[in-house]
Parts: structure tokens; sequence; C-alpha cells
């Protein structure tokens, strides 16, 4: 063995003992006739110390150590006169009296250190550095322990992890699937999965009532913070279980994870809202209730009375800030700024402040008196010092999600989105279908496997935009961490699905017949879930981005700067695969 302790273990109770230590060289300081050289390994640092009196030699040798050099050392353990509490190991130092350069390193583009000078493409193409940094290692640490005890939890819970294939046949309905070539099928496609879908349905078939993985899936989307063209999920499905079932399921994984992870122990049960009121009162499908804020609309208040704006628009809503009326001029105009940006679209934005004294200036006062401003006021209950922001638009649905995004912008400047506060809840009952103007038909909100609400199904024929899924997803803090639905198991039902869907009876038989033929040999009621684990894992960790619990992520256009993926192929594995590249001139 090349060491006998690792770098982060020792402590006053190893005082005097010999230890061999093996790692990378973070710092070296040097001090008249002393060296200290903090040594690093995955499980922390200890302080090496030279001495120029002492072994002239070793000392020689140590001040010839650069950063990121991998070494052995072999010394005494002892008391630190100058302690550092920062760390487990700051309260002793080895005296070193043997060291061994196991191999040199070049000097790193950027320093090995929590707060790096290092930017995120540097960072990415030496990914394998960036990896030695304490902060990236913890992340990845949070994810292994996550997925061991998401495996204890369902195991306990009678799951069974069973893989399903990464080579099937592509479905385009829904996100790009990327295509892989098959050599030994001249023309033909293999797709890799963007979910196990279908093999876990058909698990359910088989009899194997209650199954899990931690999978792989693609998709070739555009990307954003929270999303990778591979990603990981924590894939479960469930027979014989209803929607409540799979909830309390799910939900006490969840706890278990944030009593594990975090040491958070969550004792209420999450709140559960309709898709219907998370629109209504937050313009989100996966609203952030870590603050209240909710929406008011106030149509019947601020339409017909002669601002243009208001009295053209088809929805009229606003947020109160509490405590916010301090906004200077400056900040209000840069709110503004904020929703008239490209990416929000707002036309503008009006603005109130309640006063000391109870009466309301707003942005806007030449068009309303005090007596309707004060009604304004009622409708939020609002206080002396609070802020009120209306948004008003022509689309009711489009005009919601910009005050959407107005309340999250105005709920970060006040802090109120503090990543270590965890608000949990459920969002139920979403449509069905949505429907596209530009194609002209439905499309599903989820996927065609999803089964209606029971009391919903007489609508799929008279109003199928009305029909409710009988879908769930779990939002923490603003997220989408996971969701599901309880599936069609009847293949007459599943075949209307299809139909409403503009599925032809022939495509749907080429696409899904091997699991319609399925359910003819008795398929059992059954549902499911899939977290995103890495969105979980960013959130437990308090990221800004899924990349940075991710070994080796791609960046924002989908690229591996590290090993330069995706690239060209030799042109005689193209035509070993039947292939011709046809490039745009």
């Amino acid at each position: 063995m090349y060491r006998t302790n690792t770098c982060g273990e020792l402590q006053l109770a190893n005082v005097d003992q010999t230890v061999t230590l093996a790692g990378w060289v973070q710092k070296t300081r040097k001090m008249s006739g002393m060296t200290f050289v903090d040594i690093r390994d995955r499980y922390g640092v200890t302080q090496l110390v030279f001495n120029q009196e002492t072994d002239a030699d070793l000392w020689e040798k140590s001040n010839k150590l650069g950063r990121e050099y991998v070494i052995q050392v072999t010394g005494v353990v002892k008391e630190r006169s100058n302690k550092n509490p920062n760390i487990p190991t700051g309260e002793i130092e080895i005296i070193v009296s043997q060291l061994n350069i196991l191999n040199a390193s070049v000097t790193p583009p950027f320093t090995i250190e929590d707060e790096t000078d290092g930017g995120d493409d540097i960072r990415m193409k030496y990914r394998y550095l960036d990896l030695r940094r304490n902060s990236v290692r913890a992340n990845l640490e949070m994810r292994h322990k996550m997925t061991i005890e998401v495996r204890s939890y369902l195991d306990k819970q009678d799951f069974m992890e069973v893989e399903t294939p990464v080579l099937i046949s592509s479905t385009p309905e829904g996100a790009r699937d990327f295509i892989v070539p098959s050599r030994l099928s001249p023309g033909q496609f293999y797709a890799l999965p963007q979910s196990p879908q279908t093999f876990k349905q058909l698990l359910m078939v088989s009899g194997f009532d209650r199954y899990f993985q931690i999978v792989k899936c693609f998709r070739d989307e555009d990307l954003r913070a929270d999303r990778q063209p591979e990603f990981t999920q924590i894939d479960c499905e469930m027979s014989f279980v209803e929607q409540e079932d799979i909830l309390n399921t799910f939900e006490g994984l969840s706890k278990h994870l944030f009593k594990t992870i975090r040491g958070i122990d969550i004792t209420e049960p999450f709140e559960r809202i309709t898709w219907h009121d998370a629109m209504k009162y937050y313009g989100s499908d996966k609203p952030d209730t870590r603050f209240d804020m909710k929406f008011v609309e106030l149509m019947d208040i601020m339409k017909g009375h002669g601002f243009p704006v208001f009295d053209s628009a088809a929805y009229i809503g606003g947020i109160c800030a509490e405590g916010a009326a301090s906004y200077t001029r400056k900040q209000l105009d840069a709110l503004t700024d904020f929703v008239k940006r490209p990416q929000i679209g707002a036309k503008g934005l009006v603005y109130a402040r309640v006063e000391a004294d109870g009466n309301v200036k707003s942005s806007v006062d030449k068009f309303y008196s005090q007596e309707v401003l004060q009604q304004l006021k009622e409708a939020f209950q609002a206080k002396p010092g609070d802020l009120i922001l209306v948004l008003s638009g022509e689309d009711i649905m489009k005009t919601r999600k910009q005050l959407n995004e107005l309340r999250l912008e105005v709920g970060s400047q006040l802090g109120l989105r503090d990543k270590n506060t965890f608000s949990c809840l459920w969002v139920v009952d979403f449509p069905l279908f949505e429907w596209s103007e530009e194609d002209q038909r439905f499309y599903a909100m989820h996927h065609p496997f999803t089964a209606p609400k029971p009391e919903d199904i007489a609508l799929l024929d008279s109003d199928p935009g009305a029909v409710r899924a009988n879908a769930y997803d779990m939002v923490i803090n603003g997220v989408e961490v996971g969701g599901g639905s309880i599936r069609i198991h009847d293949s007459g039902l599943q075949n209307k699905m299809f139909q409403l869907l503009g599925f032809t009876e022939e495509r749907a038989q080429e696409q899904f017949g091997f699991l319609m033929d399925a359910f003819k040999y008795g398929a059992p009621p059954h549902g499911g879930i899939a977290y995103g684990l890495d969105r979980m894992v960013s959130l437990f960790a308090g990221l800004d981005s899924i990349r940075d619990c991710i070994a080796f992520p791609k960046n924002n256009s989908g690229r591996d700067v590290m090993i330069d993926a995706p690239s060209n192929v030799d042109p005689d594995q193209l035509n070993e695969l039947h292939l011709v590249i046809h490039t745009e001139e």
C-alpha cells in the first residue's frame, strides 16, 4: 500500500504515530528554514512540515515540489502550534522524514481551490482537474449517497431493480430521439431511450409489480441549466395501485432523502395543488412556494376607467411585495425593463405603493381615483409599506407566465428564495391534452400512455380539451423533480387515446403494437413516476446548474469539450454503416 492513512483522518489521538500519506500537493508555503506543504486526497488535507535544520536535503527536495505533484510521505504526527479550525486535520501536522515524488505535474490551467480562478469553459475542458476541487467532489459524494439511499428505501418497499434496453426503436412524438445506425440492418436505426416507459409497463404485465431503475436517458433538445442531452432518472412503476398509493410511496422516498442526505425531518404532508390553481395563482405548473405572493386577478377593479392598456386586456393580474414600497424609481424601472425583455415579452409594468397613511400612490394615478386604488389595496389585503405590481395582456396564459417571472425576480431580490429552505408540493389534475393551433391537433401533455381521470372518460368523445389527466408532478422550490401518472391498462382506451392524438391504426400498430398485444394478456392497473436524479442532487446541494453534480457533463451547446464530442466519423465507418453525409452549402 502507498499509504497507511488518508489525508482527512488524522487527529490528536494519532500524535506520535508514524504514518504514510499519498496525494496531491495543494500548496506550498516557505518561512525561513521551514517549508509547509498541504497534501490533498479525496478525503481531506493534511499539513506537512520540512525543516532545513533537521534534514537539509529533504528540505531542499520539498522546495522543488509544484502544485498537483503526486507525492508519498512518511513522518510522525505532531500537534500543531498554530491550529486551523477550518479543516478536520487542523490540530495536527506531519514532521516528514521521507518524501517520494510519484509523479510531477505541469502547472494546472486554473487553481484547484473551492474559489477557483477557472471559468466554466476551461474547467469543462480540464474536467478531470475540476473534479479534484472539494466543492465538486462533495457534489458527487452527495449523488453517490443519494443513489444508495434510494436503493435502500425502495428495496425495503419491495421494489426490484431491473435494467431495460438502451438500444430501442424510435418514437418521434415529443422531444427528438438520438438515433444509432445499425451495421447489420442497413438503412435502419436504433434510438436511445428518452425514458424506459414502455418497458416498465411491460414489466407490470409480466408480474414484476414494483420496479425501479436508476437509468440513463437521452433527449436531443435545446439545453438549459437544468437539462443535459443525457441525464439520469430514478424510474419507478407499481401495479395494483391508485394515484394516492403512488403519492404516499414517493412522498415517503423524498422525506427519507431529506432526512438522510440533508438532516431535515419533514413531518407534514406535502401540499397538493391542482394544475388549474397553480396556473391561476402562480402562472406556473411548478410554482415556487417558499414565499406567498399569489396572483390576484384585477379585471373587475382596474378595467373600464379609461386606461387604454387595461381596458383592452383579456387579463389583468398582480402581486403584492410586502415591505417593498421603498423601491426606488431606478429599481422599478429595472423591473419594467426586466419584464419587457424578449424572453418574457410584457409591454410594461404598473406599480402602486401603499404609503404610511394608507393612501395608495400609483404610476397610473391620472386614470384612477383614490377610491379605486383603495379597492386595489383591499384586493391584496396590502398594508402600509407594501408594493403592488400589475401586468396585463391579451393572452391570459401568456400574461400569467410573465407575471410568474416577475414574481420570481422580486422574490429573489427580497431574499425569499433561500436555497436552504425547502417547500415541497404535488401538482395534480393536469389537462390530458394540449391543443396546437399550428398543427390543429391535440398532443399529450405528458405522454400517450397517461390515463384520464376516471370521472372524465366520458368527455373524451364530447370535449377532449376538458379531460384531466390522472397525472402528478412533484415540485420542490419551483423545480419539477419528478413526474408520473396512472397508466392506461385497457387496450380499447389506449386505442382511443391514439385516435385522439392523430395516430392512424397502422401507425399505432407499427410503433406500439407490442404494448397493445401485451395488454391483451391481462395488464394490471399500474402507474409510476420518474425523478430527475441530477435535479434532485443539484437542489439538495444548492447548485444553479445540474452540470455541477455530473462527473462529465456537456456544455450549453451539448458538446463535451474535454473529449471533443460530437466529432466527425471516419469515412470507412460511414461506408460500413451505409451512411452518406450531406451538408448544406
